[in-house]
């Protein structure tokens, strides 16, 4: 098996989908759908296979993905892929067949029921829905709360055993008018098209007032009606909707000079291919767009009725309006997704973009970025480890200092670490706490031969970067340093009189913004950990015969009060060296503390 396939199967993104296999050629040869497609496509390639995967796999020279919204819409974009392209591997599908939709007839007494046939005459459709018992039940509810005709002709000699039975309201006798009936029907079209709060409360009403009244199946089966209608309404079907018109949905990801475009293709009413474009370009994001739109279409590639698009912007819509005209003799609407419906598709199609672009990052690696780094920072090397630190504290207490450090533009976790701060307690001195953590931390490397980092990064401007160096300077360590101050993200040198300003594009500041953001979000986690110890201490000390000590020692061993409510008697009284009576008595005030803070 080809390694590149295999790489592509580690890199596939863990949502749900379709997969698409294909050989040499580039032909479709196998289209399935996952809930997890990471998953399953490794499956593929671990364990022992059967002859038809085996085959399968000899021929796969190529595999892409395609992430929906969840394994429902997997399954409704396999199913129409499958019909459209006719894979080699899959089975046939020639009988046309397709999952069930609800259709309401275009006649002045319209009928609802369920049809594998879409008839272009002005009926309503709702669906596909692969559950069709969930549709027997919501067609079994409608027509006992909306009883609208059944019989295919208006009769005309008197009403039918539907009246009779209340299933039918016998517009044919005159039973009812027109408009009358019409409203009915409105019903019927908001409760397909989701619009089912009111008949959920009245349901659910209804289910109460049955099991009060001891009758349980009666309850049972307007549970089982509210279970249908949830099942049927609750998800956005973004892949399938019955919309005839044609239409494009454009969205893209940039990353510096690297952006993917994705187009979702809607044609009559199902997707029917996404196009996916990798593109460098230091354009911004308007041009990017206009570049991308008229390379895409072309007389092999019409535009569709409408296209919409990500980011729609005023100054290009003229132009671009304008280049159909000219280009196609043709003006497609050019929109941003409004509609909920829209915007589901165009989520799917930006998704899909950033996993690409997340794919082509991780190929790429952080090379580029840290050699502009380097460049702009003017250091004598790529700056492959950079360490970084931030302080936090609350008016003076708790403060605490946060190191982390980065190995080629990723975090390196294992070299984290946190630092009580000693000579600042008490006082809020934010350079002589950059000192100190800058002592410690070098002291040791240098102490114990440990290698130094090709760039040191401190969470602020021109007054911490100065603070460092000095203590760099005493211990005689030659290494890249800056600051980075949040205010217009400038970047300090030390004894610099103008900080350097990077584009917000630029990836370099990307890197360093990164670092900055894991530095702080490190020592501010550290920070309210010990501040929620401390405020434990007196609800522990409260419990007769626990002191100051013994609720260090046992917050030390617990480290939540959560953790110490739910704690075993016996445990605790073994590990925190109490007895029995007072760790049963310290797990209830805990427990309580708890209930009071929930209350």
């Amino acid at each position: 098996m080809d390694n590149r396939i295999i790489n592509e199967v580690k890199q596939a993104p863990a949502e749900s989908g379709v997969y698409i296999m294909k050989d040499d050629e580039g032909r479709i040869i196998y289209v399935g759908k996952a809930k997890h497609l990471k998953n399953r496509l490794k499956s593929y390639f671990s364990g022992e296979k059967d002859i038809k995967t085996v085959t399968l796999l000899r021929h796969v020279r190529n595999i892409e993905t395609i992430i929906v919204a969840n394994e429902y819409e997997a399954l409704l974009l396999e199913n129409t892929l499958i019909k459209q392209h006719s894979p080699k591997y899959n089975i046939n599908l020639k009988d046309g067949k397709t999952y069930p939709v609800i259709r309401i007839t275009h006649e002045d007494f319209a009928r609802v029921f369920r049809t594998r046939r879409i008839i272009q005459d002005g009926s309503l459709y709702f669906g596909p829905f692969p559950n069709v018992p969930s549709i027997d039940i919501m067609l079994d509810l409608i027509d006992r709360l909306f009883p609208l005709r059944k019989c295919r002709k208006i009769r005309k000699n008197g009403p039918c055993m539907y009246y009779h039975i209340s299933r039918c309201m016998a517009p044919c006798c005159g039973k009812i008018n027109i408009e009358e009936y019409n409203i009915h029907v409105q019903r019927v079209q908001k409760v397909l098209a989701g619009e089912t709060e009111s008949l959920f409360i009245d349901l659910a009403s209804k289910m109460h007032e049955a099991a009060r009244a001891l009758q349980y199946e009666k309850a049972a089966q307007f549970r089982n009606t509210i279970k249908a209608i949830e099942n049927l309404t609750k998800e956005e079907r973004s892949v399938q909707d019955l919309n005839p018109e044609d239409r494009d949905y454009i969205a893209w990801t940039a990353e510096g000079v690297l952006a993917t475009f994705v187009v979702f293709s809607m044609r009559g009413g199902k997707m029917t291919g996404r196009d996916l474009f990798r593109t460098r370009s230091a354009a911004d994001e308007l041009e990017s767009l206009e570049i991308f739109i008229t390379s895409y279409y072309d007389t092999s590639r019409p535009p569709p009725q409408k296209i919409f698009i990500q980011n729609m912007f005023t100054d290009s819509n003229n132009l671009l309006s304008d280049w159909f005209k000219a280009k196609f003799n043709f003006e497609p609407e050019l929109l941003t997704p409004e509609e909920k419906h829209h915007e589901a598709i165009m989520a799917m199609a930006r998704q899909n973009a950033a996993e690409d672009l997340r794919k082509r990052l991780k190929e790429r690696g952080a090379g580029p970025a840290l050699d502009e780094l380097a460049q702009v920072l003017n250091l004598k090397n790529r700056p492959e480890n950079i360490e970084g630190f931030d302080i936090s504290h609350l008016d003076g207490k708790h403060p605490v200092a946060s190191l982390i450090s980065f190995k080629n533009g990723v975090p390196n976790r294992k070299n984290y670490r946190h630092f009580k701060l000693r000579t600042v307690i008490g006082i809020v001195d934010d350079f002589a706490a950059m000192r100190e953590v800058v002592s410690r931390r070098y002291s040791r490397i240098i102490r114990e031969g440990l290698e130094l980092p090709d760039l040191i990064l401190v969470d602020g401007g021109i007054g911490q970067v100065n603070a460092a160096k000095e203590i760099l300077t005493e211990l005689g360590v030659d290494c890249g340093l800056i600051g980075l101050a949040e205010r217009n993200e400038e970047i300090w040198l030390a004894d610099a009189k103008e900080p350097i300003v990077l584009s917000k594009q630029s990836e370099a500041l990307k890197v360093l913004q990164f670092v900055r953001d894991e530095c702080h979000r490190f020592a501010v986690n550290f920070n309210r950990k010990l501040r929620s110890k401390d405020l434990f201490f007196p609800i522990l000390e409260s419990v007769e015969g626990i002191g100051p000590k013994r609720a260090a020692a046992i917050m030390k061993t617990y480290n939540t009060i959560a953790n110490i409510a739910a704690a075993d008697v016996s445990e605790m009284s073994e590990h925190c060296k109490i007895s029995e009576a007072s760790a049963r008595a310290v797990r209830a005030c805990a427990k309580l503390h708890l209930k009071d803070r929930q209350s």
